[in-house]
């Protein structure tokens, strides 16, 4: 809605000086520049300018438009006396609506309208403060009025701040996807698939819609406890949210059964009201589990294909599949460990364990850069210092028994980050499956600097994890 204004244009004088302290400025340090020292001067008002300009929004002086704005369903209306030539500068939006205006009503949404000083202040000064229930509103506006600096800048705070735990995770995917910011979106599909768990417990798990849910269960580097956790997350989704039957059974097919112990599936199929709802649209499934636990992997793979999503384990938090570990003061001396996993997800292998070697190294320096005492010519060559190497982490197994039994293993370690007393993924780092190290492990991080976002308290907290992959040995025909 539109509303032609009548008043008149107030004096320029203190917009054109304003803008004539701007020349000034410019002609000194051109001037410094050119006949001043040889090493040149600055000039540097900056701040100045800004004081001015944020004199000029709030004192409302030269003013020429004015903006009432409205929030949708209300009677409250807020005014601001701005600049055609400010606003226009930032968006096109602006400078096509106040092009034969001085004044316009602007329906705004009350969380868009109430963060409007905000839109404007930015538009003035190039800078504002964001909170976290601001971020949608003020992309919103940014969008709407075409400013791409402002929507660039609050797409990456919400990025930053979905890194750290502090994001909506799933509100903000959702916007993302009704805006079309894929960058934002996988960075929110990112988070929720590396703290499942954490999601799955919160109030923010009944917001999910059925189209995150389909993107989320088919993924391998979910975290979470183990299979049974997502079983009945997804159970108590199903519970609250009453999606049609076609989409209940294609989430339903999504669980992967053979990782759930026959004990844990006896119970499920005894007492999952999803189940008793839905079973004969898993029942193939449920069967297909069933043997995969009653046979070994090595007569199991004779008939069947194991090299399905099915039978790889995402990424479990159970104590059969990994261990957690921290590392106080990461940046000063080599460390170690070891931990023992279940040899496989199958009922035949429940009992056999694999054992584990782990060494951390904070400063390993790679070939090219180790300590060289002389070149051919009998040169003497500067020494490596310890600040070129980086972290390394090494997995070895102590033993090879697995390959021989048709296993490989993927390992993973995640890195954690605290917010607001609960420990949530931050970083995960995948080994190839025949390497015993991921070649990026903590390739940018700064480990000497006490409020790295790697660091909790000075601590580095890592969760090993190892994913065993069974190989079809005999292929029968179909």
């Amino acid at each position: 809605m539109r509303r032609l204004g009548s008043a008149k244009p107030r004096p320029w004088a203190c917009f054109w000086a304003m803008l004539t302290l701007v020349g000034m400025v410019t002609r000194a340090a051109q001037k410094a520049d050119v006949g001043g020292e040889s090493a040149g001067t600055s000039i540097n008002h900056s701040q100045m300018l800004l004081q001015r300009l944020q004199e000029l929004l709030r004192q409302g002086n030269a003013s020429d438009v004015v903006l009432r704005v409205q929030a949708v369903g209300t009677d409250e209306v807020r005014v601001f006396h701005a600049h055609r030539l400010l606003l226009g500068l930032h968006s096109e939006q602006f400078r096509e609506l106040l092009s034969n205006q001085s004044e316009v009503v602007l329906q705004e949404p009350r969380d868009c309208a109430a963060v409007f000083d905000k839109f404007i202040r930015y538009l003035y000064c190039g800078e504002l403060t964001v909170l976290l229930a601001q971020a949608i509103p003020l992309h919103q506006l940014a969008t709407k009025y075409r400013v791409a600096s402002l929507q660039r800048g609050v797409a990456d705070y919400m990025r930053a701040h979905l890194a750290g735990g502090a994001g909506p995770a799933v509100g903000w995917y959702h916007y993302a996807v009704s805006t079309g910011d894929e960058a934002l979106r996988q960075s929110c599909l990112q988070f929720l698939a590396w703290n499942l768990s954490a999601v799955a417990g919160s109030a923010e798990w009944g917001a999910v819609s059925p189209e995150l849910l389909a993107q989320l269960l088919p993924r391998s580097d979910l975290v979470l406890q183990d299979e049974l956790e997502l079983f009945q997350a997804l159970e108590a989704w199903l519970g609250r949210a009453r999606p049609p039957p076609a989409v209940a059974e294609r989430a339903l097919r999504a669980i992967r059964y053979p990782m759930i112990p026959p004990a844990q599936l006896f119970q499920l199929q005894a007492r999952s009201a999803a189940l008793a709802r839905h079973g004969p649209a898993v029942a193939d499934l449920l069967l297909q589990a069933y043997q995969f636990h009653a046979a070994s992997p090595l007569h199991y793979a004779k008939f069947f294909d194991v090299n399905g999503s099915a039978f790889l384990p995402r990424n479990y938090l159970a104590p059969a599949w990994g261990a957690p570990w921290v590392i106080n003061n990461p940046a000063r001396d080599d460390r170690s460990t070891s931990f023992q996993t279940q040899l496989g997800p199958s009922g035949h292998d429940s009992g056999r364990r694999v054992t584990w070697n782990v060494l951390f190294s904070p400063r390993w320096l790679p070939v090219s850069l180790r300590p060289v005492y002389a070149d051919a010519a009998g040169t003497a060559l500067p020494l490596a210092r310890p600040e070129d190497g980086r972290p390394r982490l090494v997995v070895t197994p102590a033993s090879s028994g697995g390959d021989a039994a048709g296993v490989s293993f993927q390992k993973t370690v995640l890195v954690g980050a605290r917010h607001h007393g609960r420990l949530l993924v931050r970083h995960a780092y995948s080994f190839h499956q025949s390497s015993e190290e991921a070649g990026d492990f903590l390739a940018h991080a700064d480990l000497q600097r006490r409020n790295s976002e790697y660091l909790v308290e000075n601590a580095l907290h890592l969760h090993l994890i190892v994913k065993p992959v069974y190989h079809t040995l005999i292929r029968t025909p179909k």
